[in-house]
Parts: C-alpha cells; sequence; structure tokens
C-alpha cells in the first residue's frame, strides 16, 4: 500500500469529497496557499468559489458555515489554529451545536470545523492548545482527532458527509508522520476506538498526538509490562465498550490527554470508567495531561505539556 504523510492524507480527503459533492466548499484564513499544506493546491483545481479565502475574522468563517450548511451546504471552516474557536463561540458553541435540537431535528447541519491543535512547537500559549473539553461540553458537537495518516483522511471525509457539526482538530506534530493510506475510497465510523497496541497489563488510553508518547513508553517498558494502547479516534462520540474491555482485562489505567487537566477529557473518562468498572481496577486511575497553567513559549513549554518520562511514570505507579 502507498504511503502519505499526514497532511498528504487531509488534502486528498478534501479534494475528494469536493470532487464527489459540488455543495462541499472550503473557506478560511489563506486556504488557497495553504497554510500547512493541509489544503495547498485545491483552488487550482476547484477555484476560489469553493476554496475560499476569508478576512481575518474567525467569527465570519464559522457564521459562514453555519449559515451555508442550513442551506444544505455542506462546508469545511478551517480556524487553522484550535485556539482561534474562542473568537468564534458563538457561532460554533452556541448556533452550530444547539440549532438542530431548537429546530426539533428538522434542520441539518453538515459542517467542519477545522483546526490545528497541540504544542511541542515552542508556540506559546495562543497557538499550542489542545481544547478537546471546550468542544466536549458543548452538546451538539462531534469531535474526531486522528492520530495518524489513515484516520486522518478517513474521519475527515466521515466528517463531511455527516449531518451535524463535526470538529476536526489535526496535530501540528504530526503533519510529517508517513503511513499507509488506501487509493480507494473510505471512511471510518465515529464512535469506533482502536487498540494500537494489544497489551495484558495495563491500559493505556492516549488520543491524537498522545498515541505517539503512550507506544513509546510501551516499548520502552516492554520486558517489565505488557501495555495495551487504545486510540479512541473520536472523543464525541466515546467508545468506551473498547475502553472498557480493556481495563477488566488489564486491571490498570492510564489515561493521556495533552488539554489542560482539570475538568478535561481525562477526568471525564476516569469518571466513567469508576461508575462502570470499579470492581474491575485493581489500582487508582493515573492522568497525564497538560499542567493547570497557561502553556509558555520557548524552552518553558515543556514544562506544562505531559512528556514521555511522565507517561512511563504513570504507568509504572499503578503496576506497583
Amino acid at each position: 500500500m502507498r504511503e502519505l504523510m499526514y497532511l498528504q492524507a487531509i488534502n486528498e480527503a478534501l479534494a475528494e469529497e469536493l470532487e464527489r459533492d459540488e455543495k462541499v466548499f472550503l473557506i478560511g484564513e489563506g486556504v488557497q496557499t495553504g497554510t500547512f499544506g493541509t489544503t495547498t493546491g485545491l483552488v487550482d483545481r476547484f477555484g476560489p468559489e469553493r476554496i475560499m479565502d476569508s478576512p481575518l475574522s474567525e467569527t465570519a468563517i464559522a457564521g459562514v458555515a453555519v449559515g451555508a450548511s442550513m442551506l444544505g451546504y455542506r462546508p469545511v471552516a478551517d480556524l487553522m489554529f484550535a485556539d482561534f474557536m474562542y473568537v468564534c463561540a458563538d457561532e460554533i458553541f452556541l448556533k452550530a451545536a444547539q440549532w438542530r435540537f431548537m429546530h426539533g431535528g428538522l434542520q441539518t447541519l453538515p459542517c467542519v470545523f477545522m483546526a490545528n491543535i497541540g504544542a511541542y512547537r515552542k508556540l506559546g500559549n495562543e497557538h499550542s492548545q489542545c481544547p478537546f473539553s471546550l468542544v466536549l461540553r458543548s452538546p451538539g458537537l462531534k469531535l474526531a482527532a486522528p492520530s495518524d495518516p489513515y484516520d486522518a483522511k478517513g474521519l475527515l471525509k466521515t466528517a463531511i458527509r455527516d449531518n451535524n457539526p463535526v470538529v476536526y482538530f489535526f496535530h501540528k506534530g504530526l503533519l510529517g508522520m508517513s503511513g499507509p493510506v488506501p487509493e480507494e475510497d473510505y471512511t471510518i465510523p465515529f464512535g469506533q476506538a482502536v487498540v494500537r497496541r494489544e497489551g495484558d497489563d495495563v491500559t493505556v488510553v492516549a488520543p491524537s498526538f498522545m498515541g505517539f508518547w503512550a507506544i513509546a513508553a510501551a516499548e520502552e517498558l516492554k520486558d517489565r509490562f505488557s501495555v495495551e494502547v487504545i486510540d479512541p479516534r473520536t472523543l464525541e462520540p466515546l467508545d468506551l465498550d473498547t475502553i472498557l474491555v480493556s481495563v477488566r482485562k488489564t486491571g490498570h489505567l492510564v489515561i493521556l490527554d495533552e488539554d489542560t487537566e482539570r475538568c478535561g477529557f481525562a477526568a471525564e473518562l476516569a469518571m466513567q470508567v469508576m461508575e462502570k468498572a470499579f470492581d474491575d481496577l485493581d489500582a487508582p486511575i493515573k492522568r497525564v495531561c497538560a499542567a493547570n497553567y497557561p502553556i509558555p513559549g520557548g524552552v518553558m513549554e515543556k514544562y506544562v505539556i505531559p512528556q514521555p518520562e511522565q507517561v512511563m511514570a504513570a504507568i509504572e505507579e499503578v503496576m506497583a
């Protein structure tokens, strides 16, 4: 099977869906040139009417997407950095997320809010966040977070075809990652986690870039512990069943989350596991998350965001 980079897989998914459905269009700042390479070349194929460069206004970008989706289009709003979702929060969290419910299910809102997430590039607080919790506490939004090129393409195609608003977070630390991607058309169902590495001693749940640290830790500790690594793929809907099956097998759970620790995805998942599988746990659940601080720029970044040694320490602690 051929290999594509993560950014190429995103680009190809967009191109195929633009080709497949004339109601699909892309709008955002710099999408005609492609800031991260994810939209590069699309304007040459589909023209500026469907690959629409916007002013520097996230509220306008998101607002156009919401309005157009209510008229039957399938817009992809490229917000560049997920941090900028705070600027257009009204359109995403109060309009897109809630309007289908408020219209009694009669109105579909097939729009995608696409943005890059994550740190490890020393870009400072307003270009490094991973705001999973912001989306998860907004009922009505789905959330996809691919961790490799195969998922980057398949999940984006599913998102574009969905009749509900979807937040699609791609990680800047994965853009150059290469992996197998089929040439034939495929989609990946939402709410279907994947076991990235099988193990018997401890379960590690690791979305997006955190899967990279989880696999590295599992390999480093393989002579001491058999580590099972689960990639949720989508955080909403969440495939809790796959996680529970693993926890009931291993009896131990570590959750990685690049978002801030307080009130984050890791805390929510830990509580759900406690409610449904408490008697299967042989040790308290451990979290490895970003600290409850703003993310500093430069070399100070590493003191706030999750680090590989923290992942290994968490596994060792639950197994002690």
